[in-house]
């Protein structure tokens, strides 16, 4: 999450807040195991069958229990060291290897669960809680229409990569980063409107979160960015209203109203990601979520995402150009966890465990981390799988599209 064609699978899933979100319920959880299975109620003594079941469940449970435990003191260093160059990086210290966890996280190779043999009963579990479904483009314009009367200008895919060309070249993104990242998170093919999960045709395709357009946006990225670049949105829409005339010129002017609106919703809660994430699961800030379909506001959404990674590693001190895969580090992991990556020096990256830059939850759900598991193996897999999406048709579209705004003179930060 390599990667269901758009966004790695998990990886993608990542991107954004799930990537990094411990693992539900207690410690000691896994340990537990299933409830104890009931033997079916009759006098008789245990059959053979049985007995070698229950051994090999207290076996099976034995082995779990010592591999929790070693689990649990391996992410607690991995806590730990994480709290500890954080404080360094904010004190201006140097960062090394020793501020790392060296070793990779152990791996469970116990016996597996035995099956029970027919003649015991597992009791009920009790139910639990019925999935929330993940809402998609139709649910997304539905809130929008309904909450903030907006309907986004549906432009041609030709018309929305200009659009996205323009904002990124503005933003100072590189062409290279762009189509790169473009290929990697929405496939090489993706149109802007691509969710994750349903990059493919198919009936049985299902959204595996809200991730949305060239660089997926989750909900609770767009709430973030209306919050904190909202006058800046509003801003460029002015500025093109003042160069239009007529019908356009009233659309960009409502449009303009609509997403003050929404701005402020935007800002009803703290600045916070968690607070926001909230807000983003909710019917209203579905609606938010529809702006990355207009052709005048979704690549001021999509660009400023990338944007704002560069300006946090500038504001770090780091100064090096960024390459699209250390650019897709900080987009994907999030900007914390990603300059752990691109600040690292290149002789310790083949030595220092992915795990360092995630929680147990999130490294165990993902696949692609676990097989390529140090930041050096990581960085070339992403590199390897950009190269081999920007050779697809839509990406070199994408570049065609940089190329046209390029030689029109669009200005460049």
């Amino acid at each position: 999450m390599l990667k269901a064609p758009a966004r790695w699978g998990a990886l993608a899933l990542l991107t954004t807040g799930m990537l990094f979100a411990a693992s539900p319920g207690s410690r000691h959880e896994a340990a537990a195991g299933p409830p104890a299975p009931e033997r079916s109620p009759d006098p008789e003594p245990k059959t053979p069958a049985e007995e070698a079941y229950y051994a090999k469940l207290a076996e099976y449970r034995l082995a779990r229990a010592a591999y929790e435990k070693q689990a649990d003191a391996y992410w607690d260093r991995i806590t730990a060291t994480r709290t500890a160059r954080r404080k360094r990086r904010t004190e201006g210290r140097e960062i090394g290897l020793s501020d790392y966890v060296l070793d990779q996280p152990p791996v469970y190779r116990g016996p597996p669960e035995p099956v029970a043999p027919p003649t015991i009963v597992r009791p009920p579990r009790p139910p639990g809680p019925e999935p929330t479904p993940i809402p998609v483009i139709a649910d997304f314009l539905e809130q929008a229409r309904a909450h903030f009367g907006f309907v986004p200008d549906a432009p041609s895919e030709a018309d929305f990569k200009r659009a996205y060309a323009t904002a990124a070249l503005q933003a100072g993104i590189e062409k290279s980063q762009a189509v790169r990242i473009f290929g990697f998170e929405a496939g090489g093919n993706g149109r802007y409107d691509v969710q994750a999960g349903l990059e493919a045709p198919g009936s049985k395709r299902r959204a595996i979160s809200t991730a949305l357009g060239y660089n997926q946006l989750l909900t609770t990225n767009t709430v973030s960015l209306l919050a904190e670049h909202g006058e800046r949105f509003v801003e460029t829409l002015r500025e093109r209203a003042a160069g239009e005339a007529g019908q356009r010129r009233a659309r960009l002017e409502g449009k303009i109203a609509i997403l003050r609106h929404m701005i402020r919703f935007a800002r009803s809660v703290p600045k916070k990601w968690s607070e926001q994430e909230d807000l983003g699961k909710t019917p209203k800030g579905w609606g938010l979520h529809a702006l990355n379909l207009d052709i005048d506001i979704g690549p001021l959404l999509q660009a400023q995402k990338l944007a704002d990674s560069i300006d946090f590693a500038r504001r770090k001190g780091y100064t090096a150009r960024l390459t699209a895969a250390e650019l897709e580090m900080l987009n994907l992991m999030g900007d914390g966890s990603g300059y752990d990556v691109i600040s690292m020096p290149e002789e310790m990256r083949s030595k220092v465990p992915t795990a360092n830059m995630f929680q147990r939850g999130g490294y165990e759900r993902n696949t692609v981390v676990r097989k390529f598991n140090t930041v050096s193996a990581l960085l070339s897999a992403t590199d390897a799988k950009m190269d081999n999406q920007t050779d697809l048709p839509g990406a070199r579209e994408m570049e065609a599209a940089f190329d046209t705004v390029s030689a029109a003179g669009v200005p460049v930060r």
